[in-house]
């Protein structure tokens, strides 16, 4: 068995990278997605790239179902077993508000507040047990939460974090009566304070559970009906993976799996070209996904809102989303101002131009309609030809009439309200949070990535952009080579003065220890392994901490050496330190990452290329700045190293369409990449 398979399913698409170990070599392949069941198309998906299932050691899968099960509230009827008293954390919050400055806003939590019931016990913040649990009453409760239709439940205790013997007696009375497995213990998925964050994180965990696990069933049955034998691994929100019977236990870790897979891969291909300082842009159908990586490493954030009020406390991807995908709907608001997205047209119906059904304009309607998508040569094979006719008619209906526009120049106000949307969401990355841009290249990837790089880097002011071999597929590439990494967190709420190094050390030991019994029981083969460690720290009457990294010394943590690390992790985010201020331990964290084998990107490199005189397919017209003008087209993964080609240009491949806007070039680099800049 020596193929890898990568396997990113979106919205619209399934994208598949087969990696053959022994061979060398790597195909990629995109198609249709099924929206009723994504494992359909998963399993025949694999089946055109890699008929022998026999033969596969490894899949590995970034999936959307967490996410979206999230997004559209379709989890699981869930129920709540809570401390007396607290039966509404869950619904208020922090107190915030969807909209800042908005005179009301509404918000409806996941769980009912009939299917949230209260029993009585008492933890304090200090651990000692005020009131002890009673597991026949939690027994009773489970049993009426289960009568009245519950398919998961979240056991969630105050100060649990501190200790956990109560919940602890509780998860196991709730398990002995549950007719399921899916029964969540908020402290096993965040032992950290902070209330509302661990029992949102943890009720999430149990909403997604029956989802997540059923479809993972399923996929796993299919695999195995097909002779599969191999490993199946799941892409979690931190880039790394995780084996399919934790994924089944812990999905919330799934949630944004796909993007995160997308930014790993991005991060390897461009350090390998160069380029360590990168903002990826990641263009699906539904939506567009930014992130940054500086000095070659991710951004981690310690927690995400996946919508507003659903909050997952556990160390992801750092990952800005926004409703500006290809399907994304063009409109018109009541005041006549045209606008793009949030609602998108997905895969089904899909843009105009696909002639199912749907009559909005989208951001993919306006580039066929302006020359940058080829008709004749959709992506993904769901269609023989696009219909360029209804898409010109959609856009002088809804858009270029009722704002007396030709319907070019309404198309073309469609891309560029797109691009200052995307542009806002890489500010905000960038920018504002202290980066010049124009240290940074763009890195475009998903189906329509490439089509707005141009327009993004003069809009921001980037240095670069940097076009992989395969854009489309970039997120399915980053499965294959993301390593396995399990992360932990625990409260330790202490004065720097008052700690005790030597036990803290042995705990952050003894969990890494733990955590490196996953990675074995995982049964996958690691090339080396890492164990990661870092302190959330801040000052005493702080309310943020900062993340410092920590070197574990064969003698243990000292206090000088904590003190010296939060300086240098305080100074670097603020510019200075504060003296004479007692420093505050809340959290340590603690990381094990298991490295799989690299791909070596000089497998993408084009082996047998061609100047880019014979690579030329023709000329097509192309609508920018307001004229037609002349673009030469080019077979991208034809062209040699070394190649340049000079804008206006349209670059085809089958996962994708590059556009060269006038005034910049693009040039072949020895991994196969494109690199844009502006003309000297």
């Amino acid at each position: 068995m020596s193929l890898v398979i990568g396997v990113d399913v979106g919205g619209t698409f399934t994208d598949i990278v087969v990696l053959d170990e022994a061979a060398g070599t790597v195909r990629t392949l995109k198609v249709p997605s099924t929206r009723g069941d994504q494992s359909v198309g998963f399993v025949e998906g694999i089946s055109r790239a890699a008929p022998d299932f026999a033969a596969i050691a490894t899949v590995v899968h970034g999936t959307t179902v967490g996410t979206n099960a999230l997004l559209e509230r379709k989890g699981a009827h869930t129920g709540i077993i809570t401390t007396e008293g607290f039966r509404d954390v869950l619904e208020m919050r922090r107190r915030d508000r969807p909209a800042t400055w908005g005179l009301r806003g509404s918000f409806t939590p996941v769980v009912a507040r009939t299917d949230r019931i209260e029993t009585a016990e008492r933890t304090l913040a200090d651990g000692r047990i005020l009131v002890p649990v009673d597991p026949a009453a939690v027994a009773g409760a489970a049993r009426r939460l289960a009568a009245a239709g519950c398919e998961a439940l979240c056991v969630f205790f105050i100060n649990g974090h501190a200790n956990d013997a109560n919940e602890a007696q509780a998860v196991a009375a709730a398990r002995a009566v549950w007719p399921n497995p899916y029964v969540t213990a908020a402290t096993e998925i965040l032992p950290e304070i902070r209330e509302f964050e661990r029992l949102s994180t943890a009720t999430l965990n149990a909403y997604l559970q029956p989802v997540v696990a059923a479809y993972l069933d399923r996929l796993d049955q299919r695999l195995t009906g097909r002779g599969f034998a191999g490993k199946l691994l799941i892409v979690q929100s931190n880039g790394g993976v995780m084996g399919v019977d934790a994924a089944r236990r812990q999905p919330v870790r799934t949630a944004l799996s796909g993007p995160a897979a997308g930014v790993i891969a991005a991060r390897g291909i461009a350090l390998a070209a160069g380029f360590p300082n990168i903002i990826t842009c990641d263009m699906g159908g539904t939506s567009f996904d930014v992130s940054l990586v500086a000095d070659g490493e991710p951004a981690l954030a310690a927690q995400t809102e996946i919508d507003f009020g659903m909050v997952i406390r556990l160390p992801m991807i750092e990952i800005t989303t926004i409703g500006a995908g290809g399907g994304s709907i063009a409109w018109l608001d009541a005041s006549g101002l045209l606008q793009v997205g949030p609602e998108s047209a997905g895969s089904d119906p899909g843009p105009v131009c696909y002639g199912l059904g749907n009559d909005r304009p989208t951001v993919t309607d306006a580039n066929v309609v302006l020359g940058r998508i080829n008709p004749d040569r959709p992506i993904g094979g769901k269609l023989a030809r696009l219909d360029v006719a209804a898409a010109r008619a959609a856009i002088a209906a809804h858009i270029a009439a009722p704002l007396g526009l030709s319907v070019e120049d309404a198309a073309e106000a469609i891309l560029k309200l797109a691009n200052a949307r995307m542009a806002g969401a890489i500010r905000l990355v960038s920018i504002e949070r202290g980066h010049d841009p124009a240290r940074f290249a763009a890195m475009p990837f998903g189906g329509g990535g490439a089509l707005h790089a141009g327009a993004l880097m003069r809009e921001v002011g980037l240095g670069a952009a940097l076009v992989p071999r395969f854009p489309g597929v970039t997120s399915a590439l980053g499965c294959v080579v993301a390593d396995m990494r399990h992360d932990r967190v625990r409260t330790v709420n202490r004065l720097l003065s008052e700690l005790d190094p030597a036990a803290l050390s042995a705990e952050m030991v003894a969990t890494a220890d733990e955590l490196e019994g996953e990675l074995d029981h995982a049964g996958v083969a690691f090339t080396g392994r890492e164990r990661i460690y870092e302190l959330d720290m801040l000052y005493l009457g702080q309310t943020h901490t900062v993340r410092v990294p920590v070197v574990m010394p064969e003698g243990g943590l000292t206090r000088e050496g904590i003190a010296t690390a939060f300086a240098a992790a305080y100074r670097a985010a603020f510019g200075r330190v504060l003296d004479d201020i007692p420093v505050r331990v809340m959290n340590h964290r603690v990381a094990v990452v298991g490295r799989r084998p690299g791909l070596d990107p000089r497998l993408f490199a084009p082996a047998d290329g061609r100047p880019a005189a014979e690579c030329r397919l023709g000329t097509r017209r192309v609508y920018a700045e307001g004229s037609w003008v002349e673009a030469g087209v080019y077979d991208r993964l034809a062209l040699a190293v070394g190649e340049e080609i000079v804008g206006p240009a349209v670059l085809e491949q089958p996962d994708t369409t590059i556009f060269v806007d006038s005034g910049l070039t693009a040039r072949v680099d020895p991994f196969g990449n494109l690199v844009m800049r502006e003309e000297a």
